[in-house]
């Protein structure tokens, strides 16, 4: 008889990987490090995760669940107006790279450009997460235009994956830069001229 997950081994493990699969990417960790990081036997990882591709895809969501989490309720936020929580939000996520020196970029676009292509639970994973962020984005957007509640339009959905997008690709630069500036160009420019906005002050 199988014996009963820990879900502290779990959370064990999902934490190592996510700072594994962060600072140095899926490819170059193995599940032995995964497991020592972990403090567990190399063995326990199997009883947990069927292999390292759905442990990536697990991690992701641990990853996504903290986004959403601590920035979620922002967007969500009604004694803001809507395009000003978009601003917080998108400047929230900065203030968490900001923590890591800018080093690390988002894992979600991290591994997009390192799994996408040939694992597919992750892909799916990433796919799902990048829904649901659209949706997040675009709901709030949706109440600046039609009130509070509103369901997002096909505009409001588009432009949400833009917003998303450009923020992805400053992560990336100043994951390279190892620098503030492309996520400062992002809030000071690309993000007003996106919204219709003339600042982001807050």
């Amino acid at each position: 008889m199988s014996r009963p997950a820990n879900p502290l081994v779990r959370e064990n493990l999902l934490n190592a990987g996510l700072t594994l699969f962060h600072s140095q990417g899926f490819n170059a960790v193995g599940i032995k490090e995964i497991t020592d990081t972990a403090g567990v036997p190399k063995g326990s990882f199997y009883s947990y995760y069927s292999s390292k591709n759905a442990f990536a895809a697990a991690v992701l969501r641990q990853y996504w669940a903290g986004i959403v989490r601590d920035h979620a309720p922002i967007l969500s936020d009604e004694s803001t107006p809507p395009v000003r929580r978009v601003v917080r939000f998108f400047e929230a996520m900065t203030r968490d790279h900001a923590e890591q020196d800018f080093a690390l970029g988002c894992l979600i676009g991290n591994m997009t450009l390192e799994l996408s292509d040939g694992n597919q639970e992750a892909r799916e994973e990433l796919a799902a997460i990048m829904d649901h962020w659209s949706r997040l984005v675009a709901g709030c957007l949706a109440e600046s235009g039609s009130g509070q509640h509103a369901a997002a339009s096909p505009e409001a959905t588009e432009l949400a994956s833009m917003l998303i997008e450009s923020w992805e690709g400053a992560a990336m630069r100043g994951r390279l830069d190892r620098s503030s500036a492309p996520y400062d160009r992002f809030l000071a420019t690309a993000l007003p001229r996106l919204l219709g906005t003339q600042t982001t002050s807050t």
